[in-house]
């Protein structure tokens, strides 16, 4: 099974950037559509964005759109999320994951129970 693993995250005052890296183990990865999600203790997983196997689709949730990017490098089995402008809100643990689906159905791209092979996350602290 595909292992996934993110890096990237830190600790970032408000207005600033960060790049978050997954990585995948197995070059299959190439071949699937993934996606970011982002968790705070205690409450859901929430759809940050998604992209298709080659990146040549993506989706957003509206509330991302604009501040975050998502894309990736076969070459190197990894997907992005560039982060601009971020601001405490932001702060969460930052998950990817594999999309089950070959169709690319947004009603199924934002569900987190139609993606597998989690990363454990990496954190984002936006602070002063």
């Amino acid at each position: 099974q595909v292992q996934l693993v993110e890096s990237g995250g830190g600790l970032v005052q408000p207005g600033g950037s960060l790049r978050l890296s997954c990585v995948a183990s197995e070059p299959t990865f190439t071949r699937v559509a993934a996606g970011w999600f982002r968790q705070v203790p205690g409450k859901p997983r929430e759809f940050i964005a998604a992209i298709n196997w080659n990146g040549q689709r993506t989706y957003y949730a509206d509330s991302m759109k604009g501040r975050f990017t998502i894309s990736r490098d076969n070459a190197k089995n990894t997907v992005y999320l560039q982060m601009n402008n971020l601001n405490p809100e932001d702060t969460a643990a930052y998950h990817c994951a594999i999309h089950r689906d070959s169709a690319w159905n947004p009603v199924r791209l934002v569900d987190n129970k139609a993606y597998h092979s989690w990363g454990q996350g990496t954190q984002v602290t936006v602070s002063s």
